[in-house]
């Protein structure tokens, strides 16, 4: 449903984006991931058609944006950064002018008005200008505009940005109830985010694509992958390390918040985390040590984006086991 080639574009000397390609099917939340001028917006908006490529091309529905944009834009939905509206408008307004602009009927129109204020939730904001309304309100304007005709595609540029934590929820699950029979694209810095709604995800830094995959397929590039994760009170740690001693491992991480401490322990090289996990569950157990967490990491999305954006944090503090080969 959305296919883009080899898209470029520059800005006189710039590269903003340097050869993107990719597909999004049917059925599937595309999260698009970067640091702030890595080339997101900007792609979103060659994309929707709002930005004429340097070079290559974008297809919505096999409609080429730069050759049939008007045909391909009829078939989107689009929520730009900052979610641009009419100030003096209310929202009720706004979306009667949207519904006429995108040519549905008057009965087609008051029905997609209500589906869009229902998912959105502006009920007690509808007769309001827009310019009194809060950040997390006029998102959702924004939002309830790219849903009202029930498009094929959906692009998206923050979706959630400006709202609480409850606002957040209810936006992503909206994204997830009408994921099955769309392909929809959402840029976001939220990574937490891509967990919830999305099937895939890319990385992109510098306009190129740094890394694609399912979110739990980029996490598990993590280095933390496969490590296991034991949490216990801080007064605990003698205990820790005395139980680190006698358990054979590559490497130990130490993150201490107030009373509370997490050690990253790490598997020898070549051996099994699931064994050294069992390892460690019978020796805390036999200890009486009570963990407040102990698991197998799964890996970090966070860690995977820093390290591939250049933002990596710095490693947390050694864990020193008194052993060869320890921490």
């Amino acid at each position: 449903m959305i296919e883009v080639e080899h898209l470029v574009k520059k800005f006189g000397d710039f590269t903003a984006v340097a050869d993107l390609s990719f597909t999004v099917e049917r059925g599937q939340v595309m999260g698009f991931l970067g640091p702030n001028g890595a080339g997101k917006s900007t792609t979103m908006k060659m994309i929707t058609g709002f930005l004429r490529p340097t070079s290559g091309t974008a297809r919505i529905m096999g409609l080429d944006i730069c050759d049939d944009m008007l045909a391909a834009q009829r078939h989107f939905g689009y929520l730009p950064e900052g979610a641009p509206a009419w100030p003096d408008m209310t929202p009720r307004a706004f979306l009667q002018f949207i519904t006429r602009i995108r040519g549905l009927d008057k009965a087609a129109a008051r029905a997609a008005e209500g589906r869009a204020i229902e998912m959105t939730e502006l009920h007690g904001v509808l007769d309001q200008p827009i310019d009194t309304l809060s950040k997390g309100y006029r998102r959702r304007v924004g939002l309830a505009q790219a849903i009202v005709h029930d498009p094929d595609v959906l692009v998206m540029d923050e979706p959630t940005d400006g709202l609480d934590p409850n606002q957040k929820f209810q936006v992503r699950r909206a994204i997830t109830d009408m994921a099955a029979d769309k392909a929809i694209i959402i840029s976001t810095h939220i990574l937490e985010e891509v967990d919830a709604v999305c099937a895939a995800a890319m990385i992109i830094d510098r306009g190129q694509i740094v890394a694609e995959g399912t979110p739990s397929e980029l996490a598990a590039r993590s280095r933390y992958s496969g490590a296991v994760t034991l949490t216990l009170a801080s007064e605990k740690l003698p205990a820790a390390r005395d139980i680190l001693k006698a358990v054979p491992h590559r490497a130990a991480e130490l993150v201490t918040r107030g009373d509370e401490s997490t050690l990253h322990i790490f598997a020898p090289e070549g051996g099994e985390p699931g064994a050294l996990l069992a390892d460690l569950r019978a020796r805390v157990g036999e200890a009486g040590l009570a963990p407040r967490a102990l698991a197998l990491e799964t890996g970090r999305l966070d860690d995977v984006f820093g390290a591939l954006t250049g933002k990596a944090r710095p490693a947390a503090a050694s864990f020193d086991a008194g052993q060869e080969g320890g921490a």
